[in-house]
């Protein structure tokens, strides 16, 4: 979370006032001063201190979820399995919520949390967090359709796609092995951004949000939290951003 933010939650003063702790220095994150207001903390492992003072926050939950076909991205929904069901019931998902959307028909890496402000950060267009999607459509992927994703793939209903990185893993006439990475996450936009070169996606399979890499010992539909390594990339990747 950001460290204004906890600092208030941890009752050190007024956003003003905590912005004035921040500039005169009086506080440190893991032994290093840090000033700046937007810095992201996770308490859970950091120590974060005001004057000296250890402050011990709530810990945020971050869970991975290995997404099976035909489950929804959403925290209820009257007609389909969701992700949250998939977890379980009870007091430990409360307030949970799922980062982004994943079609309902495609597998892999599922992010949720409680974090709203982290989640905020992921979702932010101008944080350009890469999303690794292993892909696979039923025709031939070409070099020119590498070099077309990597000017930025113009939609027939009107948006421009940023350039994306297309890498191909193995091409035939009537299939291909793809991994795609793009930042930014239009509706149906893998789909949409392969038809536009005359293929359609059989099968897609999201690999990694920016620095949460999919546990591939997951089986589908299996869930786990986070390790603190796992925790801490999360910190330095938006720290740096």
């Amino acid at each position: 979370m950001r460290l204004d933010k906890f600092l208030e939650e941890q009752k050190q003063g007024s956003r003003k006032q905590v912005k004035r702790l921040l500039l005169s220095k009086q506080v440190t994150v893991d032994g290093e001063i840090v000033m700046t207001i937007n810095y992201n903390v996770d308490p859970f492992i950091q120590e974060v201190r005001v004057k000296g003072t250890h402050l011990q926050g709530k810990a945020h939950r971050y869970i991975m979820l290995n997404k099976p076909q035909g489950v929804v991205t959403a925290v209820k929904d009257d007609k389909h399995q969701t992700v949250i069901d998939l977890i379980g019931e009870g007091p430990e998902v409360e307030g949970l919520f799922p980062v982004g959307r994943l079609d309902r028909d495609t597998e892999g890496l599922v992010f949720l949390t409680d974090n709203g402000q982290l989640a905020y950060q992921l979702a932010m267009a101008d944080k350009k967090v890469v999303k690794r999607y292993e892909v696979r459509v039923n025709g031939e992927v070409t070099p020119e359709d590498v070099a077309y994703f990597k000017q930025g793939v113009a939609f027939l209903d009107g948006p421009v796609c940023r350039p994306a990185e297309l890498r191909i893993i193995e091409s035939s006439k009537n299939d291909s092995h793809c991994y795609l990475d793009i930042d930014e996450g239009k509706f149906h936009q893998v789909k949409k951004m392969f038809l536009s070169v005359g293929k359609k996606v059989t099968y897609l399979k999201r690999l990694s949000i920016g620095p949460i890499i999919l546990d591939e010992t997951l089986e589908l539909g299996g869930c786990r939290l986070f390790s603190e390594e796992e925790r801490e990339k999360l910190n330095v990747f938006f720290n740096s951003k």
